[in-house]
Order: C-alpha cells, then sequence, then structure tokens
C-alpha cells in the first residue's frame, strides 16, 4: 500500500501508531507519585521528539545512504528558523507559509553549500560543512544583527513585536501561532484516575508533518535514487571509473537533507516564535550525528529512535536535582541516603551529558548499528534467527517497490 512493501508499511503503521499514542506511551506513571518525573507526556517535549525526528531523518538520508558526514547542518536547521519567524513579522501568525518559506530558503542555502563542500569527500568534507556553520553562526550572532540591516536580531534572538507589519494578520485569529485560525498551543486535557493526559495541536500538527517526512524517505530509501546513493557509499571510486557522475547525486541528497533540517527549524519556530543563532552552533550540528548513530545510521526508524532518547535524556534527567535524589533514597538510612544522592549526583541534573556519553560509549562498543540492531537482536530471541539471519530476511523484505 502507498508503493510501499509490505515491510516498510508496517514500519510506517507503528511510527502512526507511536505518535498517536504518544501522550499515554509516555505518561506510565501516575501524577503526583515518585516515578512522575519519568513522565514525558506534555506538549513542550512531545513537540520536540517529532521534530527533532524529522532533523535526524533528513541527516539520515545524507549519512546514512551516501556516507557523508556533515557536521553543518544546524545552519540549515537556523535558517529555517529565521525564516518561520520573519513571515510571522511580515505576514501574521499562520504558520503555513513560515514552514513553507523554510524549506525554500534552507533547500536554497544548502545548495550554496553543498556545490563548494561536495567538491570534497570524507574528512575534508565535514571540515568544510562545519566551517560553513561556523560562518552562519557568526553572521547571525553579530553581522547580520548591525541595526542597519539587522536580521537576526543578535544574541537576544528574532521575534515578532506589536510594531511589526503582518500584514495579513486578522483580529479574528489568535495572535499566536496558528494553523488556519486553530492556535499551536491549544491543548485538551483528559484526566483518567490518577492520570493526566495531554493532546496539543502543535503537537499532532508536527506529528503528521513528520509522518509524511518519514514516508518521504522510505520512497528515497527504495528509490532507483537511494540506490545511487548507497552505492556512493559502497565505493564511490568504482562508481566513478563506469562513467558515472556521482556529484549530481550526492547534491541532491544534501539539498534534500538540508531542507528537512529547515522544516524541522520552521516547526520550532511555530510552536515558540523565536528565532536565535544557539540553533546553529556546532554543538546543535553534533547533536543530530549522535541522534543517528545511536537509533543506527542508515536505517529508518533508527534516527526517529535516537532523536526521542536523547531529548528525553536532556530534558529528563536534566531536571533531577539533589532534592528528588534524597526523596528517591529517603527510606534508606541518613548516613546510606546521602552516600547513594552521592554516586547518582554526577549522572543526573547537569550532569545529564556523562550518563548520555556513558550509554553512547556502550551502544557504540556492543551495539554499533544502534538501537535498531539491538531491537533486532532481542527479536532474534524470539524468532530464533541469529543476528545475520535477521538481517538477510530484512534484506530481501526491502526490494524498492514497484
Amino acid at each position: 500500500m502507498l508503493g510501499l512493501n509490505k515491510k516498510d508499511f508496517q514500519l510506517l503503521l507503528i511510527v502512526v501508531a507511536l505518535t498517536a499514542l504518544a501522550p499515554f506511551i509516555l505518561n506510565p506513571f501516575p501524577e503526583g507519585s515518585a516515578m512522575a518525573q519519568f513522565n514525558a507526556g506534555y506538549p513542550d517535549l512531545m513537540q520536540k521528539f517529532v521534530i527533532f525526528g524529522i532533523f535526524a531523518i533528513g541527516f539520515n538520508i545524507l549519512f546514512g545512504l551516501t556516507g557523508y558526514l556533515s557536521f553543518g547542518h544546524a545552519a540549515f536547521l537556523g535558517v529555517g528558523s529565521y525564516s518561520c519567524v520573519w513571515m510571522f513579522k511580515l505576514l501574521g501568525y499562520n504558520v503555513m507559509p513560515g514552514i513553507l518559506l523554510s524549506i525554500v530558503t534552507s533547500g536554497i542555502f544548502a545548495y550554496l553549500i553543498g556545490v563548494v563542500s561536495l567538491r570534497r569527500s570524507g574528512i575534508y568534507f565535514s571540515i568544510l560543512t562545519l566551517a560553513f556553520a561556523q560562518m552562519s553562526f557568526a553572521l547571525a550572532y553579530s553581522v547580520l544583527s548591525n541595526p542597519k540591516f539587522n536580521l537576526t536580531n543578535g544574541e537576544t534572538g528574532l521575534q515578532v513585536y506589536a510594531n511589526d507589519p503582518q500584514w495579513m494578520h486578522s483580529a479574528s485569529k489568535p495572535d499566536l501561532p496558528h494553523f488556519f485560525g486553530i492556535s499551536m498551543r491549544a491543548t485538551h486535557e483528559m484526566e483518567v484516575g490518577a492520570w493526566a493526559f495531554q493532546f496539543n495541536f502543535g503537537y499532532y500538527l508536527c506529528a503528521l508533518i513528520m509522518i509524511a517526512a518519514f514516508y518521504l524517505s522510505i520512497r528515497i530509501f527504495r528509490s532507483p535514487f537511494g540506490m545511487m546513493l548507497r552505492a556512493v557509499k559502497s565505493n564511490n571510486t568504482r562508481m566513478y571509473y563506469t562513467g558515472l557522475n556521482a556529484r549530481p547525486y550526492t547534491l541532491a541528497a544534501f539539498v534534500i537533507s538540508g531542507m528537512y533540517a529547515g522544516l524541522a527549524g520552521g516547526l520550532l519556530s511555530a510552536v515558540d516564535p523565536l528565532a536565535g543563532a544557539e540553533r546553529m552552533q556546532w554543538t546543535a550540528s553534533g547533536e543530530v550525528v549522535l541522534m543517528t548513530i545511536l537509533g543506527g545510521a542508515g536505517t529508518l526508524i533508527g534516527p526517529v529512535l535516537g532523536s526521542g532518547l536523547i531529548k528525553y535524556f536532556e530534558n529528563i534527567f536534566s531536571k533531577i536535582n539533589d532534592s528528588v535524589l534524597h526523596g528517591w533514597f529517603s527510606f534508606l538510612p541518613d548516613g546510606i541516603e546521602d552516600f547513594m544522592v552521592t554516586i547518582v549526583h554526577p549522572f543526573v541534573g547537569k550532569g545529564w551529558h556523562l550518563t548520555l556519553g556513558v550509554l553512547f560509549m556502550l551502544i557504540v562498543i556492543f551495539l554499533p548499528g544502534g538501537l535498531v540492531q539491538g531491537g533486532q537482536k532481542i527479536r532474534g530471541l524470539f524468532t530464533g534467527r541469529t543476528e545475520a539471519e535477521q538481517a538477510e530476511a530484512d534484506a530481501n523484505h526491502s526490494t524498492p517497490a514497484e
């Protein structure tokens, strides 16, 4: 169905089910309980899950298929964010023009950077993309914030002010980002016993876009174009000697990946109408690399899983402070309680990066294929297949759809 083979269609249904049921899945613990700290079913975090999932899906089209490792993808995320906010300032708070402009501007920007960067490969390509991203950050942070042509508003960030034109603004529309009159912040809360579930319109709009982006990535992976990108990754030199020019394919992949990043940036501004230069920093580019590798580079659902894992750690583990730890270990004698808090303290709160680093190290050592490989191993325990047999079976079901 939808031009997909059975396995890919089942995978798409899994993604649809996970996004639709996220308010329930991410709120497993009752409100007010000690474990409610680990609930993640609130709108802001769920929006980040799907938006950064789009970012990682696009990056995987470049890195997972061609093997070209970009350290500058945050530049497209930032360009998308600025474009969306500028549409808010000029036209009004309807998110669709801003999202569309984000895709277009990031695609143009990616083409300009790709034409230069793709003249090199390997580490030289990675360094070039990093250099362009840092130049973009410097431009957004200082040069383009010049009062004569203030395009980015520097370190304060670009936002909408009362004196902005907003030519298409209507008094009947919400004075916040909206989708043809429906506020992106519109939230319905449902209480079931001790549980509270929140259904946010902005999240579901972003989730629908992510599902469409995921479907498009499946079609790209299974298309002849995707096979050419795999050939680039496998042996670019051999392609050259057979008379095939790989550059148009890699440039197309780079532009598509940049447009995905711009879409994610536009959605970030659609749910929170503010764009800052920090979204262009090299750390943001490194984050999407981690997302893709943790989930499984070159797999379909891996980047989505990796982005969810990192955003979960960033938003949940970073909020665990000493008072929360003392509450967890309060049943222990005082000396042992303080000892346990001292042991756990470096791995939570401001030290959540340490926990993520340990997890990343373990996955790279024991599951080089990422979380997807871990899932395949677990499935193999129930099916009785070895990992190699499971991979062969998956490959047989992953032929391009006709």
